[in-house]
């Protein structure tokens, strides 16, 4: 089976660059599956896990907090301005910020609070199912 290259790029890091067979991840219309030999695409992507089926046939799962996807002929790079490898996220982190999220939104004293508080409540709750996304596999 022929592979294509995947690159996902945080702020920060490189976090993952290799060969693979598939790649899944949530577009903005919903969820999108992409093989080599795809046609090229540029679109942004919601938050949400990224499932990578390496060459090898391992699976790599990658949470990330929004961002752009570019498919090219030969290449799919994913940027996000944060992006966390499957077995670094920590359920207890992202449930206290959840937790702190619900609280600025229900202390939230304008719309541009308002926006905020649900903006970073969609990405804690997200990071919760990649998270648990990622121990089903496990």
């Amino acid at each position: 089976m022929s592979t294509i290259q995947v690159e996902v790029v945080s702020a920060e890091e490189a976090i993952f660059s290799g060969r693979a067979k598939f790649v899944a991840l949530p577009g903005e219309a919903g969820e999108l599956g992409i093989l080599p030999g795809h046609i090229p695409l540029i679109t942004r992507i919601k938050p949400g896990a990224v499932r990578i089926e390496k060459e090898d046939g391992d699976e790599e799962f990658v949470f990330v907090a929004g961002g752009i996807l570019e498919v090219q002929p030969k290449c799919i790079t994913v940027l996000s301005d944060t992006a966390i490898r499957g077995h670094d996220l920590d359920e207890a982190k992202a449930n206290e910020a959840r937790k702190a999220a619900e609280e600025a939104l229900k202390n939230a004293k304008s719309d541009v609070d308002l926006a905020k508080a649900q903006s970073e409540l969609a990405v804690m709750a997200a990071q919760i199912a990649a998270l648990r996304k990622y121990r089903q596999k496990k």
